[in-house]
């Protein structure tokens, strides 16, 4: 099986940013610059992948228009010899890589994104992509590192990374048994336990490789925690017909849903951008914290 679509569930209403996404989509905040969901973007191209599914909402607008051609603006910049920008605005969607967009007409889940996702999909591997969990993987993004794993051992791969106990409650925990360096396999999966009751400290963090067969899946999973349909659900499900494995990956996560992370994230790329990392580095060091 060869890995060739992301799907990237956008439907959220971003309301731990508000006011910011009254009508901005909070995929659309900038680090730096550049919107958390091309971050998103080129790290699944970065992995091969050919085709970008978007699952939005009526409000999500921006990133359709993200994501198309701009002829008006190409055309100014054209003429007025802004060659480099003309080019990173050109280089948003790379030759030969395609977008869909489908809608998910009711909130309900993560679950419920991903199936939304099906008719696009089709009945082949693909990747699950959250924006706001933005992992800064070096040489090699996260997604680059569990595509290697999908295609040596063509099963599902979940992005997995230890988490404080006392946050267990936050994600979707794994129980694993460990296989290689870093490689586990799932024995069981529970959305978002209580620290007392949390199987490990073991969670998946917005980065899925998944075969065809979760859409059957999650087609009768029911409501689980929050009223939702869950994905971990689903998963608990596939687990107990094929491999799933849990990949902890080398690189740095930002929690960009909310505020904390999506600042320390600001400053680290901010620190490492070619244009601005001496001046802001000059300017951090000349700060003065009461």
């Amino acid at each position: 099986m060869k890995l060739r679509k992301a799907v990237f569930p956008v439907a959220g209403m971003g309301t731990r940013f508000l006011p910011a996404t009254k009508a901005n989509p909070k995929e659309m905040l900038p680090i730096v610059d550049k919107p958390l969901i091309q971050y998103a973007a080129e790290e699944a191209i970065a992995a091969g992948i050919k085709e970008l599914i978007f699952v939005t909402s009526s409000s999500k607008r921006a990133i359709e228009d993200h994501f198309d051609k701009n002829y008006e603006m190409e055309d100014r910049l054209e003429r007025a010899g802004k060659e480099k920008l003309l080019k990173i605005v050109r280089e948003v969607l790379p030759e030969g890589v395609s977008c869909a967009y489908v809608r998910q007409p009711e909130a309900l889940g993560l679950g419920h994104a991903v199936l939304c996702a099906m008719p696009v999909v089709g009945n082949e591997p693909f990747a699950v992509i959250l924006a706001d969990d933005l992992i800064d993987g070096g040489n090699k993004p996260c997604l680059t590192q569990m595509a290697e794993m999908f295609h040596e051992h063509q099963c599902s791969v979940l992005g997995v990374q230890n988490v404080a106990r006392d946050e267990t409650d936050k994600y979707g925990i794994c129980k694993a048994i460990s296989l290689a360096e870093n490689l586990g396999r799932v024995e069981g999966i529970v959305e978002k336990p209580a620290p007392s009751v949390a199987p490990s400290t073991l969670a998946v963090v917005g980065r899925y490789i998944l075969t065809p067969r979760i859409f059957e899946l999650l087609e009768t999973t029911g409501r689980g925690a929050g009223g939702e349909i869950q994905l971990t659900d689903a998963i608990a499900r596939l687990l107990q017909e094929e491999q799933v494995l849990a990949y902890q990956f080398s690189g740095k996560r930002f929690d960009c849903g909310g505020k904390l992370g999506y600042l320390q994230a600001t400053v680290e790329y901010a620190l490492k951008h070619d244009e601005l990392k001496s001046a802001f580095e000059k300017y951090l060091r000349g700060l003065s914290i009461d």
